[in-house]
């Protein structure tokens, strides 16, 4: 079976009438900054302005979107002449990051000083300020873009692109009070050279001439809540030129089906909670689309009622179905995907253990985490909720009930707590000058990655005698994170005696399957069972094997009779189907359900079938 319906246009995108050079599409993960971003790299283009797009995203999926192979160059898009597009690399500006820094010596050392200063480049801490030198040169070095008209930056989700943002003023900051000649990447010699550079990129952020910030949210409460959190960030940073794109608007324009007057409900009642706020900066609305925007045509059907077009109709693809309503699979992970209940079951009967959840940003991890750990303490079972998302939400999702702990690790927090221990340890001994020497070193933006490390093995740490739950951070901020275990744990093995035993035991218990369990969360679209598909490869290079996907709000077997709902529900076959009989080694639903699913008692949506008390 085949479904056409019409897809509508972006309605009032007031940033496109006199663009600024430099425009930020930033967000919660999963709200459309990249399907936006591109639509409007594409749209000036074709006003014949030379355009370059940008993504900052470790997790970028810029290739799949624009349908074109990139990497770290520009790299012209033959569907749209006149627009370039680039993927900032983390490992490989990393890797040069280091060799930058380190090849000089390679002559002139021992090569076990050399292998030494290698590896103190080699955490997630080089990684990102890797990444954001190269971001700072295309934002303040003018030769860098000279030759285009406009450079739009894909920005990773909300977390990271704060931290991404704010570390032009950090870096500059750090450079000019850092008197040693050293920080934790080494020689201060290959941060001074971009001295200039990081001033200019401060300047570019904050100067509303020159760059506008285009917040993206859905009509959702936790993504309309993370936008309004950034638009603040931003404008304590001095970013004030903001415009806010409402995605995925819905309207049931008079149909009485009950699925759809309750995705109308939910997002007028967001709407609603936030119209004080909403007043405050120009507001454009894109409507809900019944297919996923890949490719260059799709993108230009995002314009189509702001550029005069006609709405165009949107083919969707279809592939055999089994009588389940589900689609037919031939693979060994056939058959309907198992309910969350099921898995709950699993999870619950060694008593204690990790649980993560992980996955691309906006899929719903908080929510699924959430739902696994109230169902585990409603059963009975004693349990803590955290995460390691900078822009996390999770006590919101979960709310209090007997049995569960929620907590979130917070940077400045564990920042503090770290900087005290080690002023009261490694500096108790040191004089006046040495401790101001320490406390200076200290202040370095990579003392943060440290402690939060730390306090992600103490959290681990608990699943040896309790429940575990951890709503992991978006996938390039995860993978950062392991990356970071991983050298951690090679620093480990050569002096073990100096750091705390949850520290020494972390990567163990990451890859003992009767430890920790990782569960991949997903939508049923092309571009997050494709994110969750790469993910799964890096997490077994690591040798962490997940234990199962979770296929997140699904309108597959809804019965739902709106012409467009029905038109999502159909585009999902091709995408279940993959996941069963490709990626998965085990596969679980999670329905779309009617009530915001917030709190112990409306996460019981995803249980109904379950029987325990």
């Amino acid at each position: 079976m085949t479904t056409t319906v019409a897809a509508e246009g972006l309605k009032a995108a007031s940033f496109l009438a006199d663009p600024t050079r430099f425009l930020f599409f930033t967000g919660k993960g999963g709200v459309g900054k990249t399907s936006l971003a591109c639509a409007t790299a594409v749209a000036l283009a074709d006003r014949g302005r030379p355009v370059l797009l940008v993504s900052t995203d470790p997790a970028s999926n810029l290739d799949e979107v624009l349908g074109t192979r990139l990497g770290g160059e520009p790299t012209p898009v033959a569907a749209v002449p006149g627009l370039s597009a680039l993927n900032i690399d983390p490992e490989a500006a990393a890797r040069a990051y280091r060799e930058r820094l380190v090849g000089p010596y390679r002559t002139k050392l021992p090569a076990a000083v050399v292998r030494s200063m290698e590896e103190q480049l080699s955490g997630a801490c080089t990684t990102e300020v890797a990444a954001f030198d190269e971001f700072s040169r295309l934002l303040g070095q003018t030769r860098a873009t000279a030759a285009f008209a406009h450079v739009i930056f894909d920005t990773a989700p909300t977390g990271h692109t704060l931290r991404l943002m704010k570390l032009p003023a950090a870096w500059k900051g750090f450079l000019d009070t850092n008197t040693t000649g050293n920080s934790c990447l080494g020689p201060l010699a290959g941060l001074a050279q971009q001295r200039s550079v990081y001033a200019e990129a401060v300047q570019v952020l904050t100067d509303p001439a020159r760059t506008t910030l285009v917040l993206v949210s859905r009509p959702q409460r936790a993504a309309l809540d993370e936008a309004e959190r950034t638009s603040a960030e931003l404008r304590a940073l001095g970013a004030g030129n903001q415009q806010l794109i409402l995605n995925g608007v819905f309207r049931a324009d008079g149909v009485s089906d009950p699925i759809a007057l309750a995705w109308e409900r939910k997002g007028r009642a967001a709407l609603a909670a936030k119209a004080g706020w909403l007043s405050q900066l120009p507001v454009s609305e894109i409507p809900l689309q019944p297919h996923n925007v890949l490719g260059a045509a799709a993108l230009r059907r995002l314009w189509g009622e702001a550029e005069g077009g006609a709405r165009g109709e949107v083919a969707l693809p279809s592939v055999p179905h089994g009588g389940d309503g589900f689609p037919a699979s031939t693979g060994a992970n056939g058959g309907p995907p198992e309910s969350l209940s099921a898995l709950v079951d699993e999870l619950a009967r060694p008593g204690r253990g990790v649980i993560m959840t992980m996955g691309k940003g906006g899929v719903g991890k908080t929510t699924v985490a959430a739902a696994i750990a109230t169902e585990l303490a409603r059963r009975g079972r004693v349990v803590h909720l955290s995460t390691t998302d900078p822009a996390a939400h999770v006590a919101a999702a979960a709310g209090a009930m007997p049995g569960l702990r929620v907590s979130r690790i917070d940077p400045e927090v564990e920042t503090r707590n770290y900087v005290e221990q080690v002023m009261a340890t490694a500096g108790r001994g040191l004089d006046a000058n040495g401790r101001a020497m320490l406390e200076e070193d200290l202040r370095s933006p990579c003392t943060e990655e440290i402690a939060v490390f730390r306090a992600f093995a103490r959290i681990v740490a608990e699943g040896h005698d309790a429940f575990v739950v951890l709503d992991t951070a978006p996938t390039g901020h995860t993978l950062l994170l392991l990356d970071a275990t991983e050298a951690y744990h090679r620093e480990v093995a050569r002096r073990a005696s100096d750091l705390p035993p949850e520290v020494v035991h972390l990567l163990p218990r990451l890859r003992d399957r009767d430890y920790t369990r990782v569960l991949l969360v997903t939508l049923p679209e092309a571009t997050p069972v494709h994110e969750a598909a790469a993910l799964q490869e890096d997490l077994r290079r690591a040798r962490i094997e997940p234990l199962a996907w979770v296929i997140n709000q699904s309108l597959a077997d809804s019965r739902t009779t709106h012409p467009l709902l029905r038109a999502r529900g159909e585009h999902e076959a091709p995408y279940l189907h993959e996941v069963r009989t490709v990626h998965a080694p085990r596969t679980f639903l999670v329905p779309w359900v009617a009530e915001e699913p917030v709190g112990p008692e409306r996460l019981r949506q995803f249980f109904p079938e379950s029987t325990n008390p």
